[in-house]
């Protein structure tokens, strides 16, 4: 099966890696040359997809058309030719513009019920900004009081934006599927988070208690019922006073997390809705379990020193990534290492048979980097518990 990935950066480097292990032959598609995903696929084309005749001449050989950015021009143009075209689009339109408008979420949170940040003014202080319309962390501020508020409101407009109480604990994340109104919760993975508050790790296996594991899985099935889901959709969720609490949801591809559940379980999800929008009909029932521990980071090399950081310095790292096998002793790797490169960054991809033997063999690889790259520093941060007035919320790792 010929697929397109459209975009090349975050998303489009999670898509692409996951459409190669499901066999089939990935062209991935962006209008910059030297994008993170440029060398993950079979095929890399500069193309701008708004430019329709162009793209629709393209599309004549392709089986299935995946979006892996949030272009609201791009995405338009890609429903419209696929449409034309009569190529599956793995993409929900209707899903994804109510999960890409925070207040609109919200409200949906409140009409069924779901457990979730309590909205200014109801809430006390620490509070949360957020955009309407980012996504994940981007753009969010804590506020630590009724002064800060006000000296923030004269610098600049809080219009289009979601106040709410500031939640602190540890945070989740969950894809739910669906397609013709069969839906299906995938595994649910643990996102570590940064001094900035981005996911720097993913661990596969999420430490939960049966009625916390049983409950989110069934607020993310209502959620993909409410929306008629097609397609895919992350919920995220944190922890706090014993209680998951859901932060947002984001109807589209999302990163990092579905490669941790692919090596935890052996479950693709990407290749179960791939064939399901191709074939025309949802998958057959089938049991989510996790075979193995896995691990999912990224590291920034630099100088003598090795830190782990969140998924933000690899749209910074200078140049596609490349993916390769038994890195320094992990399974695999996403990089722009070469032997004697002064600064390089890695995701890099580790399982074992338990969770702990997944992190022994974590120790490991990080030691056997720091001797071959001659490195004497070792780096990992972690958020605070009172942060600073403009630092960014525990959220997403999409």
């Amino acid at each position: 099966m010929k697929v397109a990935i459209v975009g090349g950066k975050l998303q489009g480097v999670e898509a692409a890696y996951l459409a190669k292990k499901a066999g089939w032959e990935v062209f991935v598609v962006d209008k910059k040359p030297e994008v993170l995903a440029a060398a993950i696929g079979d095929h890399f084309c500069v193309m701008d997809v708004t430019h329709r005749a162009d793209w629709l001449l393209f599309l004549k050989n392709i089986d299935l058309v995946i979006p892996a950015l949030e272009n609201k021009e791009a995405l338009t143009c890609l429903v419209r030719s696929a449409k034309y075209a009569k190529v599956p689009l793995l993409f929900d339109k209707n899903a994804y513009s109510i999960s890409s408008s925070k207040i609109i979420s919200n409200e949906i949170f409140r009409r069924l019920s779901i457990p979730a940040p309590v909205p200014w003014p109801r809430c006390g202080f620490p509070i949360i900004i957020k955009p309407s319309g980012a996504s994940g962390s981007v753009g969010v501020i804590k506020v630590e009081t009724a002064q800060a508020l006000q000296r923030l409101q004269v610098k600049r407009s809080i219009a289009d934006t979601v106040i709410e109480e500031y939640l602190s604990g540890p945070s989740y994340s969950l894809e739910v599927i669906g397609y013709q109104g069969v839906y299906k919760t995938l595994q649910i993975t643990e996102i570590q988070l940064d001094a900035q508050y981005d996911c720097k790790r993913v661990l596969g296996t999420a430490v939960l208690t049966k009625r916390q594991q049983e409950s989110f899985e069934q607020i993310a099935l209502n959620l993909a019922d409410f929306l008629h889901l097609n397609g895919i959709m992350d919920v995220e969720a944190i922890l706090h006073a014993g209680q998951l609490k859901v932060l947002e949801i984001d109807a589209r591809t999302p990163s990092q997390t579905p490669t941790a559940v692919y090596h935890a379980t052996g479950i693709n999800m990407l290749e179960l809705l791939g064939k399901a929008f191709v074939q025309g009909s949802p998958w057959e029932d089938f049991s989510i379990k996790a075979k193995r521990g896995a691990i999912y980071e990224h590291i920034h090399v630099k100088g003598d020193t090795l830190e782990v950081l969140g998924e933000h310095i690899l749209p910074d790292a200078g140049g596609p990534l490349r993916l390769c096998t038994d890195f320094f002793g992990a399974d695999e790797a996403l990089t722009t290492y070469s032997p004697g490169k002064n600064e390089w960054v890695a995701t890099l991809i580790i399982t074992g048979a338990t969770m702990r033997a997944a992190w022994n063999k974590r120790e490991r690889i990080m030691g056997a980097i720091k001797q071959a790259c001659r490195l004497q520093h070792y780096c990992e941060r972690y958020p605070t518990v009172e942060v600073e007035t403009g630092a960014a919320e525990a959220g997403g790792g999409q």
